[in-house]
């Protein structure tokens, strides 16, 4: 099996910084994209960042700019450094990654962590 463990997350002010990390460990060969999503209250999931493949980066427009995705390869870690936050990014953040396990690596499957708390306070 594998397990996403997330940590990082907190209350700041508006225009302050937080970064978050996302640790996978567990049977893992490799992983196809590590993504950031988010959920506020009576909202749906919204895919925050993403990096596919290792190299194709996409961010949702709200956060371009003020968000940046990277990974450690070596220790199938996902970051999310979060600047110039406003209220409006408060939620709950959430890591995926699309991960190919040893024995079965031609199935990927998606795992989820367990969420991590963002508020920002104005």
């Amino acid at each position: 099996q594998v397990q996403l463990v997330e940590s990082g997350g907190g209350l700041v002010q508006a225009g302050g910084s937080l970064r978050l990390s996302c640790a996978a460990s567990g049977s893992i060969f490799s992983i196809d994209a590590m993504s950031w999503y988010r959920q506020a209250p009576g909202k749906q999931r919204e895919l925050v960042a993403s990096i596919i493949s290792g190299r194709m980066i996409t961010y949702a427009d709200s956060v371009k700019g003020r968000f940046t995705v990277s990974t450690n390869d070596a220790k199938n870690t996902l970051y999310l450094l979060m600047n110039s936050l406003k209220p409006e990014d408060t939620s709950a953040y959430y890591c995926n990654f699309r991960v190919r396990r040893r024995g079965f690596f031609d199935q990927p499957t998606d795992y989820w962590g367990q969420g991590t708390q963002v508020t920002v306070s104005s």
